[in-house]
């Protein structure tokens, strides 16, 4: 007796994306939590997991890729586009740590957020409010850089005046010899920013999901805003927007690095991420689960090694 034999006629049928097969989305984890990380013929060479033993080492791994990132484009005298999540967001801290112990500034820094709270016309929380993702931003990384920062005329944010612009500006930085780098967190759903699953029923081909660079006042998936509920608003869902701004695949599927983060472990053996990975490396890509696509560029995903199970059933 299990999800996909008791779904029929139930309160969650047709709740998941169309395009999921839950038997099939099963079959993906292991009952072995090392064999999450055995390498599909669809990844990309240089795409590697990093397994980290606590959250402190995850924090910290994490941000010295980012810094590391940053001081080699910075030696090798080039610009780069970083498109930043809010959320994981431990290792902004570190990356702030290594960066001033480097005494490397940030002028060769462009940042691209890659999503934001909104309403159903695209309009965000103002900057001030401590649950926008813009305020997170200033808070962790812009503003304890101090004089190493990204200068302000460099930070874009998901608004729905700028978020249009990104594709063309991202695209003219590229042109002139920056390299583009996505750090993103892993959703419950397997989006990457809020680019949601059920999206892909909206378009006739992969070609087409995979041109869009943005959309304006996105419908959230309920179990994203559910996951948001746990890991930004202590439980409390009445104050989880139900859309936002966000970027799309046509500039998440095509980065020249990619740096990953999954760390959603709760504590006391409870967990909320570990289906999210096993699907993200083991499941074929494809527009339903929009995080199977970042196995297949070059970069690092680290992640928490609870995640990988075993995931079997413990009551709490």
């Amino acid at each position: 007796m299990d999800l996909p034999s008791t779904l029929a006629g139930s309160a969650l049928e047709g709740f998941y994306p169309s395009g999921w097969d839950l038997s099939v989305i099963d079959d993906c984890v292991g009952s072995d939590p090392a064999s999450l990380i055995n390498r599909r013929n669809w990844w990309h060479d240089d795409f590697h997991p990093v397994v980290c033993d606590s959250l402190g080492d995850f924090d910290t791994y994490m941000g010295h890729e980012i810094a590391l990132t940053i001081r080699n484009a910075k030696e090798a005298g080039k610009s780069l586009a970083f498109i930043l999540p809010v959320g994981p967001m431990g290792m902004y801290r570190w990356a702030v740590y290594f960066l001033k112990e480097w005494n490397v500034d940030c002028q060769h820094v462009h940042g691209f957020n890659m999503d934001e709270w909104s309403d159903a016309e695209g309009n965000t929380l103002p900057p001030q409010n401590p649950g926008s993702f813009q305020y997170a931003m200033e808070q962790a990384f812009y503003g304890p850089l101090g004089k190493l920062t990204v200068p302000e005329n460099q930070r874009n944010f998901a608004l729905k005046d700028n978020l249009p612009n990104y594709g063309d500006s991202i695209g003219e930085l590229r042109d002139k010899g920056a390299d583009l780098v996505v750090v993103f967190g892993i959703g419950r759903v397997c989006h990457i920013a809020f680019w949601e699953p059920q999206f892909a029923g909206e378009y006739d081909s992969e070609e087409e999901w995979r041109s869009q660079n943005y959309r304006i006042a996105a419908k959230l998936h309920p179990l994203t805003v559910e996951q948001n509920a746990i890991t930004s608003f202590k439980s409390r869902s009445t104050l989880v927007p139900a859309r936002a701004n966000t970027i799309g695949p046509g500039l998440f599927t095509n980065a020249d690095k990619i740096i990953g983060g999954a760390d959603g472990v709760l504590g006391r053996g409870m967990q909320w991420q570990g289906l999210s990975m096993w699907m993200t490396l083991q499941h074929e890509p494809t527009p339903w689960i929009p995080s199977t696509y970042m196995t297949k560029q070059p970069g690092r995903l680290f992640y928490l090694e609870e995640l990988a199970g075993p995931l079997v059933a413990e009551c709490n």
